[in-house]
């Protein structure tokens, strides 16, 4: 019966680290989600539609926002935020790095369509 009673309490203890996700936080957390996603939609739909050739900071607003949007969701829905300095670099520098990428490709794309157009 005690050794149950171990094996509860080692098991709590090893969750200790994810106390801070109570459903108070997670409201807060769902809220800013909601609030970000609204922004994006109001750029898309209100404010985009009057710049006909497009404006030089509506896709640098939609990276950011949609960067701030995913470091919510790995830091606290997948409880990265929680987890030890090391696992948490073996995931966050690789997305950097396809993230750098993917702008080195998006420029060189933009050369490749100019190019067409001589």
């Amino acid at each position: 019966m005690s050794s149950e009673t171990t094996t509860v309490h080692a098991e709590g203890a090893e969750h200790g680290e994810h106390e801070g996700m109570t459903k108070k936080r997670i409201l807060k957390i769902f809220y800013i989600l909601t609030a970000i996603t609204c922004v994006e939609f109001f750029i898309a739909l209100v404010i985009a539609p009057h710049y006909k050739d497009g404006a030089v900071w509506i896709n640098p607003a939609y990276i950011v926002l949609t960067l701030l949007k995913a470091y919510f969701i790995v830091a606290f829905f997948m409880h990265l935020k929680f987890e030890k300095v090391g696992l948490a670099l073996a995931i966050i520098v690789p997305i950097l790095f396809i993230i750098g990428l993917i702008l080195v490709l998006t420029n060189e794309s933009h050369y490749w369509i100019g190019l067409r157009h001589i």
